[in-house]
């Protein structure tokens, strides 16, 4: 006759409970709570008939032990988009704990300040990193891990490695597409504003845009093309040195948000109303978009998402490495959408905005 366990005197039903009540080891009930399939069905209904009896709670964090797969991962960012890394770190928290995985997250300034905070991260027994942009592009970064031999994987791409794991959108086509939206909108004359210079997905978005206004037969006035640096502020700056000249653009592309809303502000310093007399659009869809008015239209990349697929394919990647399998790199293109709205106007035949 089965042992009858409860909660007695306050004590909380745990994993050994459940085997011992089933008859079986803990290492099946994990395998069964974590639907593992190898596991004979008759067994597993069992299981889930405990579970439901005895009002078993799984703990994610025991889970992991249990099945000994328990891992610690780091996360290593050089951002400056608070917006974005809000999305992004919402993802990761999300999937890291659903999965049990312990987070650590540094900082560093660029490339070059890497090497410090990963050998920090190993000491403190970190099994695999997260590589958020634009680190997640440096080879140099990716060099040092690989020579640490540790698993990696790297978040929006602009141009992926081959021998890395990453999850992406592909930024050439999202940057064109939203060119092309401009144009069907009626205009001719779209100011640019790139991101970090040292940021692969700056270059790659700027292209994006080229390419669509050459298809177009459109000539890119060099005056309307300004250097940011993916911070609201920059955008600010930049999109004030394009209104401040004799001809304006109708509209401006920037490569991110915050960029945008930057952009957004300076023109009505300057006393543009958007999109009445501007369309400004941008890129990420992050809460920024959403949070100025007029609220921006954008290109949407799923960052919590993708953050949150690099979490279980880090897992997935610390596990073969553990049990030695051969290392493949793993990429997965996710899609872009265009949102629309308020900071988009159509142009009339005379080349004037008609919002």
């Amino acid at each position: 006759m089965a042992r009858k366990v409860g909660r007695r005197g306050g004590n909380i039903v745990t994993i050994h409970d459940v085997a011992r009540h089933v008859g079986v080891s803990p290492m099946t009930v994990s395998r069964v709570i974590n639907g593992e399939k190898n596991v004979r069905e008759e067994t597993r209904a069992k299981v889930m008939a405990s579970v439901e009896a005895l009002n078993y709670s799984p703990n994610l964090a025991a889970r992991s032990l249990a099945t000994q797969d328990s891992a610690r991962i780091g996360l290593l960012y050089s951002n400056p988009s608070v917006a974005f890394l809000s999305e992004f770190l919402l993802g990761i928290l999300s999937e890291s704990s659903q999965s049990g995985a312990q987070l650590l997250i540094e900082s560093c300034e660029g490339p070059e300040g890497a090497t410090t905070a990963l050998e920090k991260m190993k000491s403190a027994g970190c099994d695999g990193v997260i590589l958020s942009p634009p680190l997640s592009d440096s080879t140099r970064v990716a060099k040092i891990l690989q020579d640490m031999k540790m698993p990696f994987v790297g978040v929006a791409m602009a141009r992926p490695d081959p021998n890395v794991s990453c999850v992406t959108i592909d930024d050439f086509k999202a940057a064109a597409a939203m060119t092309r939206r401009l144009i069907e909108l009626g205009h001719r004359d779209i100011g640019f504003i790139k991101g970090q210079p040292n940021a692969y997905a700056s270059q790659i978005r700027y292209d994006g845009f080229a390419a669509a206004m050459e298809k177009a037969g459109l000539t890119i006035d060099p005056g309307h093309v300004a250097q940011g640096y993916f911070t609201y502020r920059s955008g600010f700056d930049a999109a004030e040195r394009m209104l401040s000249q004799k001809v304006r653009p109708t509209a401006i592309f920037a490569s991110n948000d915050d960029m945008a809303a930057g952009a957004v502000a300076s023109a009505h310093r300057l006393g543009l109303e958007v999109p009445e007399k501007l369309t400004v659009v941008g890129f990420d869809d992050t809460a920024m978009a959403s949070s100025v008015w007029p609220e921006l239209t954008t290109v949407r990349q799923p960052i919590s998402d993708m953050a949150g697929l690099s979490v279980r394919l880090l897992l997935d990647q610390i596990k073969g490495y553990r049990a030695g399998r051969p290392f493949e790199a793993v990429r997965e293109v996710r899609d872009f959408s265009l949102i629309e709205r308020q900071s988009s106007a159509v142009l009339d035949a005379a080349g004037k905005p008609n919002a």
